[in-house]
């Protein structure tokens, strides 16, 4: 594949740098109107997600697309900050590309492990998000507040403030039936000790339900402890 100019490791929009992490493809793009070097499809991918604004990492329309008609493979540097493929290696993916579902993780290297040596961190982390869950759904705001780390950000909200949106509305909201399914834990890569976990969430409020996808990255506090220190939704 190629990637961007400036190599790998994207922090600001303009750098010409492909941006390092997991992410999830978000819609196929219908290159035939847009300029050649797209090749025959494209599929933006959603950078800069949680992680990445947590760290300060801005800029946008990061996609993984193809090459020009007949131009095989690109250069291994020779893109604004996507990922480019040869037409014949990106027909071959396609299929395997569905919205907000695809992660794609993008690293300078991989790693294999034993599958034993994994089973650990997996168990924790899918004991990490069942508690998780089970806090929201009994409407125990000290215990689900806890899993949050101290540096946990979101909407441009601290911890503190998040904490106490939070608490605000917790007495608007009845305790609810809540169940996830289709979990996926990923080790972060080019960061070491942080995973991502994404699963869908069925909230059940009287007769209906609600159904969204929800991303926790999760990190160890100084105690060694796994909590979150970013999130988002798709």
């Amino acid at each position: 594949m190629s990637i961007g100019e400036e190599g790998a490791g994207k922090n600001r929009s303009g750098d010409k740098r492909t941006p390092l992490g997991v992410y999830f493809v978000t819609e196929q793009l219908d290159t035939s109107k847009l300029h050649e070097k797209y090749g025959v499809t494209a599929f933006p991918l959603d950078y800069p997600n949680a992680w990445d604004q947590l760290a300060d990492r801005d800029g946008d329309g990061i996609w993984v697309h193809g090459v020009q008609p007949q131009g095989g493979r690109r250069r291994e540097r020779d893109t604004d900050g996507c990922i480019a493929l040869a037409n014949k290696d990106l027909r071959t993916l396609t299929a395997e590309f569905e919205d907000n579902v695809t992660p794609v993780l993008v690293t300078r290297a991989v790693a294999w492990d034993e599958t034993s040596d994994n089973d650990a961190i997996r168990n924790e982390l899918e004991n990490r998000v069942a508690e998780w869950a089970a806090s929201k759904a009994d409407g125990d705001l000290f215990t689900f507040l806890s899993f949050y780390d101290k540096d946990f950000e979101r909407w441009g909200m601290d911890k503190s403030e998040w904490s106490t949106l939070n608490l605000q509305s917790a007495s608007q909201r009845a305790a609810h039936d809540i169940a996830t399914s289709e979990l996926l834990l990923l080790a972060y890569p080019e960061e070491e000790g942080l995973y991502l976990s994404r699963f869908r969430q069925t909230v059940k409020d009287g007769e209906r339900e609600i159904e969204s996808v929800t991303r926790l990255y999760w990190r160890r506090d100084a105690g060694g402890t796994l909590r979150i220190i970013a999130e988002d939704n798709g």
